[in-house]
């Protein structure tokens, strides 16, 4: 496990700025998971062990979303997310894009479904859950709703309501944690849920202040993104293996490596 404090140069502003975390808070912040099972345990360790040799008061630990889709393992994504529990660290768990599809997809939106299939990689979920997808999209609605009732039937009760209960976004001091970004010119009380698990280029492009810094997911680069109003970190760990986990405390950010 190493830990990698960033400068003001690589960060682009001064890291971590006073008074946006309350004292004795440290924040880990974990990107994209996209069905990587085995980079979410990695970091899962590096994560206990990092902070057993912390005393802070609060250890908080905020995932962004899209468990599901691209990777091969949604299904022990999901589990492993439903049971881990450490002592001493809170867990924060937000909804994704891919999430917000898989939900919609079973209760009927074969257009969603259609679009998770040929954009998101959604078939990869399906079969992590023993869905036998060989061959049966074909595009059509026959075969999108044919293998919704059988997602349906194959996704346990307990996931579902896990996916039903993830946060759309959570708030520590002075920043806002969410798994796409927020609209510009909108307060962040009053954010649509759509613009948070959906939002691209007009947030990413706007230069304004949000009234928090942001930090998201859902749009991958190479290396985490630092913006005086915002830090995106999808690194796209299902096809990179880079999964990024931001630490935020008051000695500034770093990045948590197994």
């Amino acid at each position: 496990m190493a830990l990698t404090w960033l400068s003001p140069a690589v960060c682009g502003a001064t890291p971590a700025p006073a008074g946006l975390l309350p004292p004795g808070v440290r924040v880990y912040a974990i990107g994209d998971l996209h069905g990587r099972r085995d980079l979410l345990e990695s970091m899962e360790r590096a994560i206990v062990e990092d902070a057993a040799g912390h005393g802070r008061r609060r250890r908080v630990v905020i995932f962004l979303g899209d468990y599901l889709s691209r990777g091969p393992d949604a299904f022990g994504v999901v589990e492993n997310l439903r049971q881990w529990r450490p002592a001493g660290l809170e867990i924060r768990l937000l909804r994704g894009n891919h999430e917000d599809l898989a939900l919609r997809f079973i209760e009927g939106d074969l257009a969603g479904g259609r679009q998770w299939f040929e954009h998101g990689g959604g078939l990869a979920t399906l079969a992590s859950y023993g869905v036998d997808i060989a061959g049966r999209f074909t595009g059509s609605d026959e075969s999108v709703d044919s293998l919704r009732r059988d997602f349906r039937s194959a996704l346990p009760l307990a996931h579902r309501q896990f996916l039903a209960d993830l946060a759309i976004n959570h708030a520590e001091g002075g920043y806002h944690f969410v798994h796409a970004g927020v609209a510009p010119g909108v307060p962040l009380a009053l954010q649509a849920r759509h613009d948070q698990l959906w939002v691209r280029q007009a947030f990413l492009a706007s230069d304004e202040d949000f009234g928090a810094v942001i930090v998201h997911g859902h749009s991958i680069d190479a290396r985490p993104q630092f913006r005086h109003n915002r830090i995106g970190i999808d690194t796209g760990a299902h096809a990179s293996g880079m999964l990024t986990c931001l630490v935020i405390d008051a000695g500034g950010y770093a990045l948590l490596h197994p």
